[in-house]
């Protein structure tokens, strides 16, 4: 180990100076040491910290007594929130970047939370982060974003120390320890050695992709499967971010769950990351017929009509048919989408079924889905590979030609740049 770890202690000392010196000092009785970083903008910090809140502030050109004597509301706190966290990103990004800190922790209410995630969420992937929020318990999509920041629910607010909040607290402080301790002893291991390929997959697509998987990594890749439950969203940030090297789109509901506003939203336009990239892709639209809700109960009035077919694939998960013209306009956009990828690229249709739900004895099956075919065929620019086979997806036959088509562009592309894509954990 190349020093002792250290973890950087980061919130507002001004209003929880109480609870951030109680954490500092758990984190040393763990065996660690300890960076604080103050972001308060109301008042004095309880302690000195190692880093203050003024030159947080500087680093975004500001002037911490401003803030000082702001108000509350948009012009006001929430101004001064949003400009500390992007002060403390770059303090935090400096700090990891030169190798003076090993994880990450901080804690706040519905303030402290917003601008301590906004500041950690772009930290680097495997770096460790934790926040200890008041707002854990309730949907944390806004604060996580697509990053693997931990968040532990306070119990409590964070407002004072007792019983309850100092158990709460002390076991986060030996989490953030543990943490930087694993992260010293594999951050020199934790760059990948192969190529890190990214699969699509929903549960009724899981069989062509394990194939496809099996024969990428028998033929030296790194396969990282992405769950199409709105996760599509993380593996399209981490293709922006150059830590995808190639993709294998193979099942895309949640176009669809974003347009209807289904439990897998996204929360954005997936297929977009190719665009931006131009990694070797290759796209089948398995289960993009499908979009999905909760219990039966909660399905809305407008979608809940026969012609969805609704299955229910799960008690707690129902999939819904997309109607003759959603399925148009599938084949309009995935198409549009190939096209504007600008490096190498293919197309596969399995004829006889996007998912498992197609297959005989299955409730979908013979459902026709002809116009998202007709409508990517009539859409494909001239030049880009469509191999149609009478398979269900997860066939054998069907997965191998899929990989085959895959290794085509990646060594297509590999020979043209004569170099392989960069991968970094």
């Amino acid at each position: 180990m190349a020093h002792n770890p250290v973890v950087c202690l980061a919130g507002t000392l001004d209003t929880k100076g109480a609870e951030y010196a109680f954490v500092r000092d758990c984190l040393k009785a763990a065996g660690v040491d300890v960076l604080v970083v103050d972001s308060g903008t109301i008042g004095e910090p309880h302690f000195q910290p190692d880093i203050g809140a003024a030159h947080v502030a500087g680093r975004v050109g500001a002037d911490l007594a401003v803030f000082q004597a702001g108000v509350e509301g948009a012009d006001g706190r929430v101004h001064a929130n949003r400009t500390m966290s992007a002060g403390l990103a770059l303090v935090l990004n400096d700090l990891v970047e030169e190798g003076r800190i090993s994880a990450v922790l901080g804690m706040g209410g519905t303030g402290g939370t917003d601008l301590l995630s906004g500041a950690f969420r772009g930290l680097p992937m495997g770096f460790p982060k934790l926040i200890v929020s008041t707002m854990a318990s309730n949907n944390t999509r806004p604060y996580v974003g697509h990053s693997d920041m931990l968040m532990a629910n306070a119990v409590t607010d964070i407002a004072g120390l007792n019983t309850i909040s100092k158990r709460v607290l002390s076991n986060a402080a030996n989490a953030a320890a543990g943490m930087a301790l694993g992260y010293e002893r594999t951050m020199g291991h934790a760059k990948a050695s192969k190529p890190l390929i990214a699969i699509s997959m929903f549960g009724v697509t899981t069989p062509g992709v394990m194939r496809i998987r099996a024969r990428l990594e028998a033929d030296g890749f790194e396969v990282v499967t992405f769950h199409a439950v709105g996760e599509g969203a993380g593996m399209e940030h981490l293709i922006d971010q150059g830590v995808i090297a190639g993709l294998i789109d193979f099942t895309l509901p949640e176009i669809i769950n974003h347009w209807n506003k289904g439990i897998f939203d996204p929360g954005m336009e997936r297929m977009n990351a190719a665009i931006r990239t131009g990694i070797p892709l290759v796209v089948v639209p398995g289960a993009a017929e499908c979009f999905n809700f909760g219990p039966v109960d909660t399905i809305p009035a407008e979608f809940n009509t026969p012609e969805r077919s609704v299955i229910i694939h799960n008690p707690s998960i129902t999939s819904l048919l997309a109607t003759p013209d959603e399925l148009h306009r599938l084949g309009e956009y995935i198409a549009d989408h190939v096209n504007r990828s600008p490096g190498p690229k293919a197309v596969a249709f399995p004829l006889a079924g996007l998912d498992n739900y197609f297959r005989e004895g299955n409730q979908w099956h013979g459902v026709d889905v002809s116009p998202l075919f007709d409508a990517i065929r009539s859409n494909l620019e001239t030049g880009i590979q469509l191999v149609e086979l009478d398979n269900n997806i997860n066939d054998e036959a069907f997965a191998d030609t899929v990989f085959e088509l895959f290794s085509e562009r990646w060594n297509s592309r590999a020979q043209s740049a004569d170099v392989v894509a960069p991968v970094s954990a």
